[in-house]
């Protein structure tokens, strides 16, 4: 009986684990249909900044930055949460790869790399990150408070590339993609005149660098969680569908128990009613008499 009960014990608790994997896989699936609404919006609003960037440096070529042999900051955005696969793990795959050279600085987002870049000499700062796209927004300010520290003390005008380190969704593969400086592209300009500015050309490209870089991590960040509850639902799946396996196989042995309770039961009644049945019996009962 002990045995038996232990199991179902076993069994209850194995069902409210998958009731809570259950609520993470929906929240993951809720999750994805609103950061593919976000994205599309985000992309487009990327890609008309780009445009634009690229028709301006296009004809005031002479205000690119060119990056040399200055430090280079890569933003690593990680998970803020767990349960999502080999997502962290690949980022760090990425980095041992990739971050040969020594004037690389990182910027790690979200507490799972934060474990797991803690002693990491080549880290510059960690910020928490999020778990639902309405919480970029804090990321993000959290982000620029950082940088403007580190441009204080590291002389943030040394570094001569901002690059991000992220899952893109549409890839599902880690892509390096620089964000700053703003460059012009080797392609020939889609006009024959340059624009008409209201501005002078640095002042604008200071704002319009502000600006793009305020537009491309919103996409960056919101690809990122995408990938990442991709990921999470997938091990979800797989969890659940491991945990059913652990079920039935338990359930099996539960129903078995019982059976073998149930089969020395009726053997205990039947032996009971043999046993009053020979006590009944008449020749039985007058040898009793002598």
């Amino acid at each position: 009986m002990s045995k038996r009960r232990e199991i179902k014990e076993h069994l209850v608790t194995l069902d409210e684990i998958q009731g809570i994997m259950n609520a993470m896989k929906n929240l993951a699936l809720l999750e994805i249909h609103k950061l593919d609404v976000f994205l599309a919006t985000q992309r487009r609003s990327v890609a008309s900044i780009e445009a634009a960037a690229q028709d301006f440096m296009s004809f005031f070529p002479h205000l690119q930055s060119g990056a040399g042999d200055l430090q280079q900051l890569w933003i690593v955005i990680g998970s803020e949460r767990g349960f999502c696969g080999d997502f962290n793990e690949s980022l760090l795959h990425f980095l041992d790869t990739h971050t040969l050279q020594s004037n690389i600085l990182l910027l790690a987002v979200g507490r799972e790399l934060e474990v797991k870049l803690h002693d990491d000499a080549r880290i510059t700062a960690f910020i928490e990150g999020h778990s639902v796209a309405e919480e970029i927004q804090g990321t993000l300010l959290h982000l620029t408070g950082v940088l403007n520290q580190l441009q204080q003390q590291l002389e943030l005008a040394k570094i001569g590339r901002i690059s991000a380190v992220y899952f893109d969704d549409a890839t599902d593969a880690i892509q390096l993609r620089q964000l700053l400086p703003l460059t012009a592209s080797k392609v020939k300009p889609a006009f024959s005149y340059p624009p008409v500015l209201n501005l002078e050309p640095g002042q604008l490209l200071s704002q319009l660098t502000d600006h793009y870089l305020y537009a491309v991590l919103h996409e960056v960040f919101y690809a990122a969680l995408m990938v990442e509850n991709r990921k999470r639902l997938e091990h979800m799946n797989k969890a659940i569908r491991h945990l059913q396996q652990n079920q039935a196989q338990l359930s099996m042995s539960y129903n078995n128990l019982r059976q073998e309770e149930i089969t020395e039961e009726i053997e205990i009644i039947l032996l009971s009613a043999e046993a009053l049945s020979d006590e009944d019996r008449p020749g039985r009962s007058a040898i009793s008499r002598h």
